[in-house]
């Protein structure tokens, strides 16, 4: 039994969580982030792990990372310069999109422009029917011209997207082949190998996001790995995948877009398994880092998961761990516009120069200064001591903007992290209307270097009654890298109704589908006979235009019950939207097989017990609901199982802060686990 490492690459820290299986102790760090040399980080923070624990690197026999290096390839538009091939007449397919403007309400919202540039989209001839059947055949001079057209404008690479390759994948493989023979080492990506579903669309630019990352995924990945080597850790690198699951390094040079958005879904996954160790089954989870705040639903102990999340200005199509991102981490910049409001990010300081406080250039006032101006900040170092706050640097850069507003550096700070909360508070809404549920059944929890500072303040916003901060929130989605289990998606187009005549069809594509999953699995793993399967199909009423994803019982497929699989789309669609029809006919647009295997999770053992009230290190002045209180100021660590407190408080700890408005009673559980209760919440 060795050591399992899990890391998650922020915009501000890089967080590393490491489990000893043999002893059961599980040890965190924080480093700086390196954007201008992705991968450093890592080492860093391993070397750092030899001198605090004396881990011995050859000990590590699992390293799982998530990484934003896909994410700001795509938000900094710094990916490859790619060209398209798709069918004549359809060279406007990224430009066309879904005629959607990014803001419905305002008449000067543009649409991003497209990762291919138009001169770079070659129409060609050959045409596929919608069941896959061939109308024309591929005209191979029209792809030999569109190749040239492409090495003419520089293009490292080109993504071949034709109609209905989802049905039948022959003609994007023609096209393949074709490349590769006149252009042997040219980067080809076909979109039916990315994620073969329907609407034309959306599959050409998920797979144009994929290949838009590839080069440089797949070089950080690999530049990772040797170094890994170098530092004498020998066990193969993971990499967290968008669906919250695990997959090697190997695999994600090749399916870059699966792990496009690793980091956020690595979060999630550690607040799941912690609100399952805590026996909490309806939660929110709150991630606030340095750049944003992610916000993401576990019902009934699961993570919830769709399609269509946004990468900067990009949706991408594959099944993902749902996530709301907002622009307001620790590090968004606050500002006086010209008309004298006073506005809160998206533009982040991020780790370099980072805020004010932290001493390493920083001039722009964030969040995290006003946290510092209020004097819940700054009472202890940050970061596993890699910041000293420097609380008079911070006061003078939240003065500059209080200076325009005409009121006390206080009271700019108190209003800066009001309007953070307020645009939370609109992109939750958002996500709580998409499915159907009432925050105030929720249990809110918050993880991230700022997470916990601002967990209080949200939580009265939103009427939510409890707020449980983990016991090392400031590293959680690297734990949540560790108890990620091995996992993929896999996807059968069906674009049928479901009848009972239709039902061999679909047991037939089932199997195929599981045949293909336990192909995958046994890559990933030695022995894949513990494999675990979930089944569920994209359906709707006939007539309407979107569907939703429904789960399904395998028993009821393999058996025929097609009352069972009727009544599961009914009660899906009512809890949705509080109506179903069971008169109506039901369509299967597609059958989703997810393939996971568990991995090892650690056994957290329980904090010392007392009943003893808990004795705070000092007490402190900070500002709070529009005025100076002198409240306690309690160690984390210092805390043991069973105490509890009422706040006004401050709590410290080495990987973040928790600030406890007035009216929180505050309770240390059996685990560590911090419970604060709004005692001003009426059910």
């Amino acid at each position: 039994m060795g050591l399992r490492i899990g890391v998650d690459i922020g915009g501000s820290f890089t967080d590393f969580a490491v489990f000893n299986e043999a002893s059961g102790q599980l040890h965190s760090l924080k480093v700086f982030s390196r954007p201008d040399d992705p991968g450093q980080e890592v080492l860093h923070g391993v070397q750092e792990l030899v001198k605090r624990y004396g881990i011995d690197p050859a000990d590590i026999e699992y390293f799982t990372h998530g990484t934003t290096v896909g994410v700001n390839a795509v938000v900094q538009k710094k990916g490859a310069k790619l060209g398209l091939i798709t069918n004549r007449y359809f060279e406007d397919v990224l430009a066309l999109g879904r005629l959607k403007t990014p803001d419905m309400y305002s008449l000067h919202s543009l649409r991003p422009e497209p990762l291919v540039a138009r001169e770079n989209v070659f129409g060609i001839d050959g045409r596929l029917d919608a069941a896959g059947k061939e109308l024309a055949p591929i005209e191979p001079q029209r792809v030999l011209d569109a190749v040239a057209g492409l090495r003419d404008s520089g293009c490292e690479g080109v993504v071949i997207a034709l109609l209905h390759a989802y049905r039948n994948p022959e003609h994007e493989k023609q096209v393949q082949a074709l490349i590769e023979a006149a252009v042997p080492g040219f980067f080809v990506c076909c979109s039916s190998d990315v994620w073969p579903t329907i609407r034309e669309f959306e599959r050409t630019q998920t797979a144009v996001i994929g290949a838009y990352v590839q080069p440089r995924v797949s070089h950080y990945l690999g530049a990772l790995q040797q170094a890994l080597t170098q530092a004498g850790v020998t066990a193969e690198l993971k990499v967290t995948k968008s669906n919250g699951g695990v997959m090697s390094a190997e695999r994600g040079k090749a399916e870059c877009v699966q792990m496009i958005l690793s980091g956020t879904a690595s979060g999630v996954m550690g607040a799941a398994w912690v609100a399952r160790q805590c026996g909490r089954e309806n939660v929110m989870s709150l991630d606030i880092g340095g750049t944003t705040a992610d916000v993401a639903l576990i019902v009934n102990g699961e993570a919830q998961y769709d399609t269509g999340e946004y990468i900067g200005d990009y949706q991408i199509h594959i099944p993902s761990v749902s996530v709301t991102s907002i622009g307001d981490g620790g590090g968004s910049v606050a500002r006086v516009d010209e008309f004298g409001v006073l506005k809160v990010g998206p533009e982040s300081a991020g780790s370099t120069p980072g805020p004010v406080c932290y001493g390493r250039g920083g001039t722009q006032p964030t969040i995290t200064d006003a946290f510092v101006s209020l004097g819940i900040l700054g009472q202890a170092t940050l970061g596993y001591n890699a910041v000293n706050v420097d609380v008079a640097a911070a006061k003078a850069a939240i003065g500059s903007l209080a200076d325009r507003l005409g009121q006390s550096i206080e009271a700019t700070a108190e209003a800066i992290i009001n309007v953070s909360v307020s645009g939370m508070y609109a992109g939750i809404s958002r996500l709580v209307s998409r499915f159907g549920i009432d925050p105030r059944a929720f249990s809110l929890m918050p993880f991230g270097g700022a997470g916990p500072m601002m967990a209080c303040y949200l939580a009265r916003a939103m009427h939510m009654r409890e707020v449980l901060v983990p016991l090392t929130p400031g590293v959680l989605s690297a734990l949540g890298g560790l108890v990620a289990d091995v996992k993929n998606d896999f996807v059968r187009i069906i674009y049928g109704d479901l009848s009972a005549d239709s039902l061999p069809h679909l047991e037939a594509e089932y199997q195929q589908l599981e045949q293909q999953a336990r192909e995958w699995l046994s890559h990933e793993v030695s022995d894949a006979s513990q494999g675990q399967f979930s089944l569920s199909a994209e359906m709707r009423y006939k007539g309407q235009s979107f569907e939703i994803a429904t789960p399904l019982q395998r028993e009821d497929l393999a058996s025929g019950d097609l009352s069972a699989l009727r009544e599961a789309f009914h009660a899906q669609h009512h809890h949705l939207y509080a109506y179903s029809d069971r008169d109506a006919q039901i369509q299967v647009v597609s059958l989703r097989l997810v393939v996971s295997m568990p991995t090892p999770k650690p056994q957290l053992e329980p904090l010392p017990h007392s009943d003893a009230a808990p004795i705070p290190a000092e007490h402190i002045d900070v500002w709070m609901s529009g005025r100076y209180l002198t409240v306690p100021l309690y160690q984390r660590e210092q805390l043991a199982g069973g105490q509890s407190f009422t706040g006004p408080a401050v709590i410290t700890q080495s990987d973040t802060t928790v600030a406890v408005l007035p009216d929180f009673r505050a309770r240390v559980d059996a685990l560590g686990n911090l419970i604060l209760t709004d005692l001003t919440h009426t059910a």
